[in-house]
């Protein structure tokens, strides 16, 4: 039986993850300072002290790392909102959008840089746009599994997608309206709005809210 080598008290499989773990928090913190245009394969390697054999070992082009680092914000992101649907299913589904709603709001509120990766428009890109896409896609599902106990049996499942993603999409847009100053509200006025939209959509598929 071969066994592993290890340097420092780590394998080389934990010091090839730590390192390309180094490789996203740097290109994350570039994205931050200057937007994702400014996370190129020599700034991540200065901003470790990484040469590129270490960069290549972890990803394929400097698309896969945007799309990584994004991704991570992503996952961040839906792990609160699926916290959130699971530990309240006990509550009215108008409750649980509330919820969810003024989390994304609150965290973003908080820290905008997070908001702009993850809800901005990534133009110039179609790697991070792809991703932003699928994104949507993720959530809207989460959202419809998260009704399904009110969903009536007879209810149109092709339209509840459908306005799912409406929904998912026009709070994504109503945020980046709000954080660029085109939209003269406050964070609670966008949550009130949100379950309002919701709860007149519910009265079509859902036997309670």
């Amino acid at each position: 039986m071969t066994t592993a080598r290890t340097w420092g008290g780590r394998s080389a499989v934990e010091r090839r993850t730590e390192r390309r773990q180094r490789l996203i928090d740097a290109a994350l913190e570039l994205w931050r300072e200057n937007g994702w245009t400014a996370v190129t394969i020599r700034a991540v390697c200065a901003r470790t002290s990484l040469n590129d054999r270490y960069f290549y070992e972890a990803f394929a082009d400097r698309d896969e790392l945007l799309v990584a680092a994004w991704e991570s914000v992503r996952d961040d992101m839906l792990a609160a909102l699926t916290s959130i649907f699971t530990e309240n299913t006990d509550r009215p589904l108008a409750d649980i959008i509330r919820l969810a709603a003024s989390a994304v709001l609150e965290r973003i509120s908080a820290d905008p840089a997070y908001g702009g990766i993850l809800l901005m428009h990534h133009a110039g890109s179609p790697a991070l746009e792809s991703s932003r896409r699928a994104a949507l896609k993720l959530t809207a599902d989460l959202v419809v599994t998260a009704a399904r106990t009110y969903v009536r049996p007879d209810a149109d499942e092709t339209a509840l997608h459908i306005d799912a993603i409406a929904s998912v999409g026009g709070f994504v847009e109503l945020i980046d309206a709000w954080q660029s100053g085109i939209l003269d509200c406050t964070a609670d006025d966008i949550v009130a709005r949100l379950v309002d939209l919701v709860s007149t959509l519910g009265r079509t598929y859902l036997d309670s809210l």
